[in-house]
């Protein structure tokens, strides 16, 4: 049988191991991959993952995570999204590849029906949102919980 990857837990490593504020990982790559390996089974049905493939490879990764909303009488079934661990792999950058997976998780974001999609960008990011129609608005406030030491 071939090894089995599991790629969006490797991009997810790969990606707190590249911050330059990261605080030390809680557990080692190989614990890492078994509980997001879990996590991710248990939450299949609120956050499905897009991966972004190059021949064989996987080189990036978005998780929009779906929420379901209060009903109101004119929308009895109402979600919205959150554009979670958008992440292309370094030497995959600045060639409009980052775009296209958002692009295509939007789409998927708009074939579910979702009311709108928010997402929490790094600075760097930001105009690639912008180019793709994110938009900041002051009626969407967020409370910032203090509770780990990275985001």
């Amino acid at each position: 049988m071939d090894p089995v990857t599991v790629r969006p837990a490797e991009l997810r490593w790969r990606w707190i191991l590249e911050g330059d504020d990261a605080a030390p990982a809680a557990m080692d790559r190989e614990a890492f991959v078994r509980h997001f390996v879990a996590w991710a089974g248990q939450h299949a049905s609120s956050h499905r993952c897009m991966v972004l493939v190059r021949g064989a490879e996987v080189i990036g990764m978005a998780w929009p995570a779906v929420v379901h909303r209060v009903p109101t009488p004119h929308a009895p079934d109402r979600s919205s999204g959150d554009l979670q661990c958008v992440y292309v792999v370094p030497e995959a950058r600045d060639a409009g590849l980052g775009g296209l997976l958002i692009t295509e998780t939007l789409a998927r974001a708009e074939e579910l029906g979702l009311e709108r999609v928010t997402v929490h960008s790094s600075n760097r990011a930001v105009p690639a949102y912008a180019r793709l129609g994110f938009e900041s608005s002051p009626l969407l406030q967020a409370h910032v919980a203090r509770t780990t030491p990275y985001p």
